[in-house]
């Protein structure tokens, strides 16, 4: 009976892993032929011939992409709205998160706090109202209207605060016994220990500062201050009005599909994320569970 089951058990190992590399070979492949339609001639394109390689293999797509200056200047810019926009939400997600961890005996204005979050979450007043706080508080055409714009992510929160949580009381009551005043307490003994959640949240916020484009859209009323995604959108869906562009761009273009030109843009906004990502990967299973039970 032990043996049987011994047998079945090896078995059903096996069955897994060939499971898993089936669904992870079927979540790569959409951005391998990605890959390929950006490398491949517009011909094979238009006539559905790009499968599982580049077929008239040609870097098109990337050279009508890079060679405008401004694809460098809304690269800086989405580098540099990246970079303030990770530093003050982790500012703000630390402060505010510790603090909305402790009880209410410790804290008495957590619940009240707490709700005001959430409320916020859920309900908003939508698009319009939101530009006009953004215009009156004059962040139209500022990198800082796109670094403050997305407001302070709850999840992430939430994220933070059932971490914090999940911390030992003794850690802290040792720490108070020793002479440590909160201050102390987050920056010596806390923050050290809640590394894996803080990578994860850091990656959270970085992807979603680099991938949106929407915010980028409305508040930039000139090009010179969007940002890469939005730079990129705004050059594929008017390439066909595109003016003060060379001869040869306009060659290049002419021999281009919008597939291949979308999917070279895709890599191209991948290419700082997929960079980042090895460092924190390591962190990002492990942030994610911890806090999420208790006991």
């Amino acid at each position: 009976m032990i043996e049987n089951k011994s047998i079945g058990s090896r078995i059903f190992d096996k069955f897994n892993i060939v499971l898993m590399i089936f669904i992870g070979l079927l979540s790569l492949y959409p951005l391998w032929y990605a890959l390929c339609l950006s490398f491949s001639s517009q011909y094979a394109v238009n006539a559905g011939l790009v499968m599982f390689y580049p077929v008239g293999f040609n870097l098109e797509s990337y050279k009508v992409i890079m060679s405008d200056s401004g694809f460098f200047q809304s690269f800086w810019i989405s580098v540099e709205r990246t970079f303030l926009g990770v530093v003050i939400t982790m500012v703000m997600l630390v402060m505010m998160g510790y603090p909305l961890s402790k009880t209410t005996r410790e804290f008495r204005m957590r619940n009240v706090l707490m709700w005001l979050v959430m409320f916020c979450m859920l309900f908003n007043g939508g698009t319009i109202p939101w530009y006009i706080v953004m215009k009156k508080y004059g962040l139209i055409n500022s990198i800082w209207g796109l670094v403050l714009g997305g407001g302070l992510p709850v999840f992430n929160l939430i994220l933070l605060i059932n971490f914090f949580r999940s911390l030992p009381a003794e850690l802290e009551e040792a720490a108070i016994m020793d002479g440590g005043n909160p201050w102390q307490i987050l920056f010596r003994i806390v923050l050290p220990c809640a590394k894996p959640v803080l990578a994860t949240v850091v990656l959270f916020v970085a992807v979603g500062h680099w991938n949106d484009y929407f915010q980028g859209l409305v508040l930039a009323t000139e090009e010179k201050y969007y940002p890469l995604q939005t730079y990129i959108k705004q050059f594929v869906v008017n390439i066909s009005q595109t003016t003060g562009l060379s001869a040869e761009q306009i060659s290049s273009i002419s021999n281009l599909n919008n597939k291949s030109l979308n999917a070279a843009k895709v890599f191209i906004s991948m290419i700082p994320m997929l960079i980042v990502y090895p460092f924190l990967q390591k962190y990002f299973v492990n942030g994610i569970m911890l806090g999420s039970v208790k006991g």
